[in-house]
């Protein structure tokens, strides 16, 4: 079974797949698939992607940042870093269901001072979320939802279309991981420095200050430090939390139509409109005035 998924993964590259189990496809720059395939949880080119599974029947069990799971019905797992998940094992009658988008675009989705920021802090610590029957069926419907317009490529606002399937997927998840996740903070102080990070970003602060020294400044903490304590408790770097919250920014003020890029890149501090746009380029996908063209109609 896994070498035929291999082999379908192979052409998602390349064009369209679908097949009884397992629905697979690229589209702009975004991946998003679909499978009911447990052992398909670790195949690399999921790397880049957030995965949501919902063991619908069964159980089974998987190694994820070298701690050992099990799984049963009604269990979601959000797996952040699909690269870190071993040692999968299942017996024939365990069931599943998983839908994984491109991560950034799930983390571009979200507004900057969003529940999800801190969120991830606990997935990588501990990624499955109990679910009750209600929320695993509201779940299952988001899947099929996002599964069943995979295909429609075509449409002028698919990406916007599918961003919205995804965003309502993630809300639906939000629930039961802040439910989960409701009985304290932490006092560690490690757990304590991430809160802290995650709550000056919250104030937008990143609209002019994207310097992971600045923040380690601030938290009285040295740059790697801060760096590695980022790494170790959430899998992402400092500077991924801190783009995460400056992108929606960016955003709003090339909507604006009234400001010039010009005026965006001083009141965002850039230094130099180049700078300015290779920043839109690499976390847009596409220059200013590229954004803003795509925005008038067709």
């Amino acid at each position: 079974m896994f070498h035929k998924l291999s082999q379908g993964f192979h052409f998602l590259h390349k064009s369209f797949f679908h097949s009884e189990n397992n629905v697979y496809l690229r589209a702009m720059k975004t991946d998003f698939l679909y499978s009911t395939d447990f052992y398909g949880m670790n195949a690399k080119e999921l790397h880049n992607t957030c995965m949501h599974l919902v063991c619908t029947a069964g159980e089974g069990s998987f190694v994820f940042n070298e701690r050992c799971y099990h799984i049963m019905k009604n269990d979601l797992v959000v797996i952040l870093r699909p690269d870190c998940v071993r040692n999968l094992a299942a017996p024939d009658n365990m069931r599943v269901e998983w839908f994984a988008a491109d991560y950034k675009f799930l983390q571009s989705l979200l507004p900057s001072n969003n529940y999800g920021i801190g969120g991830s802090i606990t997935l990588n610590q501990n990624p499955i979320i109990k679910l009750t029957d209600e929320q695993a069926r509201h779940l299952l419907d988001d899947f099929h939802r996002l599964r069943d317009r995979m295909s429609e490529r075509h449409l002028q606002f698919y990406r916007e279309l599918m961003g919205s399937l995804c965003l309502t997927m993630m809300y639906d998840i939000f629930e039961p991981h802040a439910q989960r996740d409701s009985s304290g903070p932490h006092t560690e102080r490690t757990a304590y420095i991430v809160k802290q990070l995650m709550t000056l970003l919250s104030t937008g602060i990143s609209k002019t200050k994207r310097n992971v020294n600045y923040y380690a400044e601030r938290l009285n903490v040295s740059p790697k430090y801060l760096s590695a304590t980022i790494k170790r408790m959430t899998g992402n770097s400092v500077t991924s939390y801190i783009d995460r919250c400056t992108v929606p920014i960016l955003k709003k003020y090339l909507n604006d139509e009234r400001l010039s890029l010009t005026q965006i890149a001083e009141m965002m501090n850039f230094t130099s409109l180049s700078y300015f746009s290779r920043y839109c380029t690499k976390h847009l996908g596409q220059s200013p005035s590229e954004y803003r063209q795509s925005l008038q109609p067709k």
